[in-house]
């Protein structure tokens, strides 16, 4: 059973990705969802728990649900979320042959 975080963790995490990476969510889905001749358009973090993040992703106007579990596994802290969210990205970089920016 994944570790749940608070309701309040879960809406400021969430907040903070859709505001301020929505770019990076894109490229998440880009790089981990299911092929498809139809690209994403669109992607927002919806959820997560200790296990990974889910994404709703658009392709062709139709949404879907993506969830992606977390590189280092199972977590059930809150800054290991952060470390999580930069470790897919810098891999969905990697897969999609990205320079990841710099990390602060």
């Amino acid at each position: 059973m994944p570790h749940f975080f608070e309701s309040d963790v879960v809406a400021a995490i969430l907040h903070h990705m859709n505001d301020d990476h929505a770019d990076d969510n894109l490229l998440i889905a880009r790089a981990f969802a299911t092929a498809s001749d139809l690209e994403i358009t669109h992607a927002v973090m919806t959820d997560l728990d200790g296990d990974g993040g889910v994404w709703q992703i658009t392709r062709a106007g139709l949404p879907e649900e993506l969830r992606v579990p977390w590189p280092g596994g199972e977590i059930s802290e809150r800054p290991a979320v952060r470390r999580e969210v930069v470790a897919l990205y810098d891999a969905a970089c990697e897969k999609l042959g990205i320079e990841p920016r710099p990390h602060a």
